[in-house]
């Protein structure tokens, strides 16, 4: 269930990206309705428009939740819901700039939560979702009555991956033609953050290398988010995240990343045949490393769900 809905998720937010600027207020911390409706009290200027060269690296190469998920299910460690962020935290997101962070935040543990196959917690994260939607304005493209039904029913996935999509799609264009660039940053950067902290939850309980493999690979990502998220460091919030995820890139700056391209292969993709080449990553980190970074990315994702 969900599975790909919230790899959806993190595309159309990423795509999202491509949207021109706008104009807003600052961030603050109010909960009147007519302050969100525009760009959700988020500055969403920015000096730069990113270019669809950028956003489509960072789709391709950021890990999805359900992969991530998928590799730490098969490392036999046992679900654990402690490590999620707690729905009843909701309540106290009361910015735009949190609530868009942990949307991104839930959509990751959705992911977790899934491939587990523990749907007895499911509902309580769709209903953090509906919240958090709702609180930036983007709820009303979500038939959350038909997700909640859906998602308690595995004999309804096909139905629930329609709904999703038509969901995301509306969500994406209503984004576009508002200007609001900056809110789809912060959701993909929290869906990213939450990803790296489950899996250094778990790297840290079964030292597993091909975790520690794909969490050194973040390496490029890392450079990305950050200047996408440069690109609004006049707001405060903005800022503050920015210095925290430059400490994380200084961290993988030590990480050394070769490629080794293989022969490449053929593929069907939509009925057309395409061309991929072969890449192998050999990484380079030390434990020392991997502690720092884990260490890193816990102190940022305090900050996101605090």
């Amino acid at each position: 269930m969900l599975k790909k809905f919230v790899y959806l998720f993190l595309i159309v937010a990423g795509t999202s990206m491509l949207t021109g600027c706008g104009n807003s207020s600052n961030n603050k911390s109010d909960n009147s309705s007519d302050e969100l409706i525009s760009a959700d009290s988020l500055s969403s200027e920015a000096p730069l428009k990113l270019s669809e060269e950028v956003i489509s690296d960072v789709i391709q190469n950021i890990s999805s939740p359900v992969e991530m998920a998928s590799l730490i299910k098969s490392t036999g460690v046992s679900f654990s819901q402690k490590i999620l962020n707690d729905p009843d935290n909701v309540d106290k997101y009361n910015t735009s700039f949190k609530r868009a962070l942990n949307l991104g935040v839930f959509a990751a543990d959705l992911g977790y939560i899934n491939i587990f196959d523990k749907n007895s917690i499911v509902i309580s994260y769709l209903v953090a979702v509906k919240d958090l939607a709702e609180g930036i304005k983007v709820g009303q493209f979500f038939d959350f009555a038909s997700l909640k039904r859906l998602a308690t029913n595995n004999n309804n996935l096909d139905s629930l991956m329609e709904i999703s999509v038509s969901s995301f799609n509306k969500m994406d264009s209503y984004l576009r033609e508002q200007n609001r660039s900056n809110v789809s940053s912060l959701i993909v950067t929290g869906t990213w953050i939450e990803g790296l902290y489950i899996t250094g939850s778990v790297i840290e309980q079964t030292n597993n290398r091909e975790l520690i493999d794909r969490l050194a690979e973040q390496k490029d990502i890392v450079n990305i988010l950050l200047i996408i998220l440069e690109n609004y460091k006049h707001d405060p919030n903005f800022a503050e995240l920015s210095e925290q995820l430059q400490a994380l890139k200084d961290l993988y700056g030590k990480v050394k990343i070769t490629t080794e391209f293989g022969e490449p292969k053929k593929m069907e993709v939509n009925g057309s045949l395409i061309i991929v080449q072969d890449e192998i990553s050999h990484v380079e980190i030390t434990p020392e490393q991997v502690k720092a970074i884990v260490n890193q990315i816990k102190k940022i994702r305090e900050y996101i769900v605090s």
